[in-house]
């Protein structure tokens, strides 16, 4: 059975608050990333996989997008994103990504943000996203990235007496799996994989890679929050954008 944590409340409500608030790195460092690799969305039939609360499709909506899908396993964040990001333009569906089922070459871009590494399939996900796509469509995504995913099992920084951060310890990087984390609850269940197996089951497909981007904090937001300046000493986000090529 897919893991559905979003579901439990307990995670749910501190998912909430993180991303009302703001300060989650979803909104410092991951969401600024992803919007400079978008092409122009006017005009557009877009999917968003792992659409939370429905702020991306919202946002896809008032750049001019024709259509925009919206998906999640969770019922509480469909009810959510249907409560806070109505519109004749946009459509939220409750359902896992393995259980989609689009037409082939429905869409011109397709966007998951921070959601591939809850995947355990990750290849055959990958497939259906290149079928769904048109011809030259955009597929743009973001994982955690597989330095910060690889430890087995997942625990962090390093420590010294004082309570300072040493290093992040990358250990276990080629044993790909499995790996739980403690996150507002225990037991949250992600997948680690090598850059490499990322990079070459895109390629495998058919995608061309464009571009790719570990993001840092920028110096305004440094300013106000300095201690995002740590995420400069390991990349907690991979993003990757590919293209749909000739058959």
């Amino acid at each position: 059975m897919k893991q559905n944590v979003y579901n439990q409340s307990q995670f749910f409500e501190g998912y909430k608050k993180l991303r009302e608030s703001n300060s989650g790195l979803n909104d410092v460092l991951e969401q600024p990333a992803l919007r400079a690799l978008l092409p122009r969305l006017e005009g557009k039939q877009i999917l968003d996989i792992g659409c939370g609360m429905g702020q991306f499709v919202s946002y896809c909506a008032r750049q001019g997008a024709k259509k925009v899908v919206g998906t999640d396993i969770s019922n509480n964040m469909i009810e959510y994103a249907n409560q806070h990001n109505k519109g004749e333009d946009t459509e939220f569906v409750c359902s896992a990504i393995e259980d989609l089922q689009f037409e082939n070459q429905s869409f011109d871009l397709i966007v998951s943000s921070l959601v591939l590494h809850y995947v355990k399939d990750y290849r055959e996900v990958v497939s259906k996203i290149h079928r769904w796509l048109r011809t030259g469509g955009i597929f743009i995504f973001s994982i955690e990235h597989p330095i910060v995913t690889s430890q087995n099992p997942m625990q962090g920084w390093v420590y010294n007496e004082q309570g300072q951060k040493i290093c992040w310890p990358v250990d276990h990087y080629g044993e790909e799996g499995e790996r739980r984390q403690s996150w507002f609850i225990d037991g949250v269940i992600k997948y680690h994989r090598k850059l490499a197996t990322v990079v070459n089951e895109l390629i495998k497909e058919g995608f061309q890679i464009e571009r790719m981007e570990e993001p840092e904090a920028t110096v305004a937001v440094l300013t106000e929050r300095p201690e995002l300046g740590e995420h400069g000493r390991r990349p907690p986000i991979l993003l990757v954008k590919c293209k749909k090529g000739l058959s």
